[in-house]
């Protein structure tokens, strides 16, 4: 389950999921609490819509980006190495993240780069027209 995006850039407590994390009581619950969710941050700028993915650790061909029916879909999978005997607290498996697209996206004009493990996506959007139509109101008679 994917949850929607947070337009907001600051917010006054951290994620649910990382105070649990931080709460012994709570370290059961882990499993439950970690969805392997891609972090994003997205804008829409110079006529495009941007999105932004932190997936550290993977590399190209371990990316996924598909869009269908104006969703747009960020898929990665990380392995685990076993070198030897140690404690790991990196996030090995699956991950996803599906977002809604905003109206005019084209998406046959979709451009995915991968960088110092930040994904980044671009969207081309159509020129919309701000069409506003007068609705008359009537009365009953």
């Amino acid at each position: 389950m994917n949850l929607p995006v947070r337009r907001h850039t600051h917010t006054v407590l951290p994620d649910l999921a990382e105070i649990f994390e931080t709460i012994t009581p709570f370290a059961g619950l882990r499993p439950l609490l970690d969805s392997h969710t891609i972090r994003i941050e997205d804008k829409v700028e110079d006529g495009k819509y941007v999105l932004r993915a932190e997936i550290p650790g993977v590399t190209a061909k371990d990316l996924n980006v598909s869009v269908h029916n104006g969703l747009l879909t960020v898929e990665a999978e990380r392995s685990q190495s076993t070198s030897g005997k140690g404690r790991s607290e990196f996030r090995y498996g699956s991950f996803s993240r599906t977002v809604s697209l905003p109206a005019g996206a084209a998406e046959d004009e979709i451009r995915a780069d991968y960088a110092d493990g930040i994904l980044t996506v671009a969207v081309a959007l159509a020129e919309q027209e701000d069409i506003r139509k007068h609705i008359e109101v009537n009365e009953p008679k």
